[in-house]
């Protein structure tokens, strides 16, 4: 059985920083791209950042290119994101997901998708406030 775990949410203050792991179980992340994605109350989930399989490709969305950074750990069968200089607006609830995850980069911008057979995992809350 295919697990994501996601971890190290919390609560912070602006500028303060958090670093997210995903454990992925029962499925080999070395030749997959795996996102991390979030979701804010009442908006549409969007893509964050991406690492590909070769773990020299990162993509990041325009709102955390430069305070995020992305890793991967394949040993550990696991991945992170950094998050730097937190900003209220980042709050949101994180996922990752592998399996079917495309990232590119289209006008400058990063385009992330999935399919109905892309893994997900089950979210860690991430509120930045003061």
């Amino acid at each position: 059985q295919v697990q994501l775990v996601e971890s190290g949410g919390g609560f912070v203050q602006p500028g303060e920083s958090l670093r997210l792991s995903c454990a992925v179980s029962g499925f080999t992340l070395d030749l997959n791209t795996i996102g991390w994605f979030r979701q804010a109350p009442g908006l549409e989930r969007e893509g964050v950042s991406c690492i590909g399989s070769s773990n020299t490709t990162t993509y990041y969305s325009h709102s955390v290119k430069g305070r995020f950074a992305i890793s991967r750990d394949n040993a550990k069968n696991t991945v992170y994101l950094q998050m730097n200089s937190l900003k209220p607006e980042d709050t949101a609830v994180y996922y990752c997901a592998t399996r079917d995850v495309a990232c590119e980069v289209a006008h400058t911008i990063m385009v992330v998708t999935t399919t109905p057979r892309t893994y997900w995992g089950q979210g860690t809350q991430v509120t930045v406030s003061s």
